[in-house]
């Protein structure tokens, strides 16, 4: 099936401002909801979450960059590696998860599974055919075409948005997805489902 492009390019200081993607899907969540940002670097989308009155915990293996978040209201620095390291969340249930720009595939079964009944999947990252353009260019840190589709599908979870394409400044392939988990969606379920997958 072909994919229309993604909407307009983003100039390239939008690169440091929250992604229109997040900000686009995550506007509609309530005061109080908690958000896990996954990989979340220094925290431009930890701290737009934050100041829209959710309660975020911003969990990244650069204790150097979760340091400028320590404070913060409404933000719950984490420092934890989560590909060397076990899964620090287990039992969590958040109401939405945000990743950007990064990829480790094992954890998806972990990280989904702390997607509350009713909540909200974004992510966003590089894509096949990014390779020609920058880095990352090995495929282990590339999406393949409708993974992010794929992933959702196995999970349980509703297709709410997606885009495969070509963004400008500065160029990259990327591929992004919203997705939700149904409301009367259980956690052992949607486990099983993911391990099988």
């Amino acid at each position: 099936m072909s994919l229309p492009p993604l909407r307009p390019a983003e100039p390239h200081a939008a690169l440091q401002a929250p992604s229109p993607w997040i900000t686009r899907w995550a506007a509609g969540l309530p005061p109080g909801a908690r958000v896990l940002d996954l990989a979340c670097g220094r925290g431009r989308h930890a701290r737009w979450l934050a100041a829209r009155g959710l309660q975020v915990t911003a969990l990244d293996r650069d204790a150097e960059a979760l340091a400028g978040l320590a404070g913060l209201p409404g933000l719950q620095p984490l420092q934890a590696d989560v590909e060397d390291g076990p899964w620090p969340l287990a039992g969590g249930a958040f109401d939405a998860i945000v990743v950007t720009n990064y990829l480790w595939r094992p954890l998806w079964p972990a990280l989904l599974a702390c997607l509350a009944p009713g909540g909200l999947w974004l992510h966003e990252t590089f894509a096949l055919g990014h390779e020609a353009l920058g880095r990352p260019s090995r495929p282990d840190f590339l999406l393949r075409p409708g993974e992010l589709l794929a992933v959702a599908a196995s999970a349980g979870l509703q297709v709410l948005g997606y885009e495969d394409g070509l963004l400008d400044g500065p160029p990259r392939r990327i591929q992004r997805i919203a997705a939700a988990r149904p409301e009367a969606d259980t956690a052992p379920a949607r486990a099983r489902r993911l391990d099988a997958a």
